[in-house]
């Protein structure tokens, strides 16, 4: 039976990162492609050559043309600009944009089979666009952020609490920016509700620096953003989807009525699979977590009201 193909939008750090785990994994035969000629080429050139000593068999290589990804089973998005010190995500909107519109008429032309997973910045608004230029369907475009979100949550718990990472599960919704909305309620050790854990100052201190984590990183860095972390949250969907493993996990998905959305796509808890995302599970919100919710989905609305005039 052929492995998957995996074509990688962008062969930057985060690109990078995916492709080394995709041949460590297995997960399928790699095609990077980067605008930069040599970029794309000479990193999967480098990871195949390491791959004798991770005793793996996965085909990559790189490319400076859409054709060359002709046929992938899934594409992964990383490609536009990464934040610089002082940048939110949504700086990045008009670049990123234009970039962001390129690719989905390549994927379309060329890969028109495939299931979407959109990493770049400004989240919300990239996974919207690539769903509208493209015309995908919506089970076949979703975004990662709540992955990546609520991952780092979990460790910021683990940390506190001096536990395992494996055993705290964490849950959060919304945009993927300042205003994303951990779910503490649902956050939990071992089954045990993370409230009956922790003093609520702690847990309060844990929520800011999960909204503000992605900064925290880029201000250390001064020159360029998280990349390991993003990576291994978008393999946890690639898994998912090339396994059909059906995770429940926290991606921007695109919306038709649930939590009372329409037309938008939020960070939500969803099933997925080899059909990509097979369902939006719906979690109950109290009213201050609507509050918090509604607030994140005006902002989303904000960033799509900016782009809407430019992908028609």
């Amino acid at each position: 039976m052929p492995r998957p193909k995996i074509a990688l939008i962008g062969g930057g750090n985060i690109g990078g990162v995916i492709a080394e785990q995709i041949a460590l994994r297995e997960l399928g035969d790699v095609v990077i492609f980067d605008v930069v000629e040599g970029l794309p080429q000479g990193k999967t050139l480098d990871i195949a050559e390491g791959a004798p000593l991770m005793g793996s068999d996965t085909k990559l290589r790189g490319a400076n043309d859409y054709k060359e990804i002709a046929g992938a089973d899934l594409v992964i998005i990383t490609a536009g600009l990464a934040r610089k010190p002082g940048m939110s995500r949504d700086d990045l909107l008009k670049t990123n944009l234009g970039i962001m519109k390129q690719v989905a008429e390549g994927v379309k032309a060329n890969a028109p089979g495939a299931t979407v997973i959109v990493v770049s910045n400004p989240l919300d608004a990239m996974v919207y666009t690539f769903k509208r230029v493209s015309g995908f369907p919506k089970n076949r475009v979703v975004g990662m952020a709540g992955v990546l979100d609520s991952a780092r949550l979990r460790a910021f718990v683990a940390w506190e609490l001096g536990v395992s990472v494996q055993d705290v599960t964490a849950l959060v919704l919304g945009g993927h920016g300042d205003t994303m909305v951990p779910l503490v309620r649902y956050c939990t050790v071992a089954g045990i509700p993370v409230a009956k854990l922790l003093a609520q100052d702690k847990i309060d201190a844990i929520v800011e620096r999960t909204k503000n984590a992605g900064g925290e990183v880029v201000a250390l860095l001064k020159t360029g953003s998280a990349f390991v972390s993003p990576a291994f949250s978008a393999l946890e969907m690639v898994e998912s989807i090339l396994r059909d493993k059906k995770r429940v996990l926290a991606c921007a998905c695109y919306l038709e009525g649930e939590y009372g959305v329409s037309g938008l796509y939020v960070g939500v808890p969803c099933i997925l699979g080899s059909n990509g995302v097979e369902k939006v599970i719906e979690v109950e919100l109290d009213p201050q977590e609507r509050k918090l919710f509604d607030a994140s989905l005006d902002h989303v609305r904000k960033l799509v009201a900016e782009i809407d005039g430019d992908v028609r």
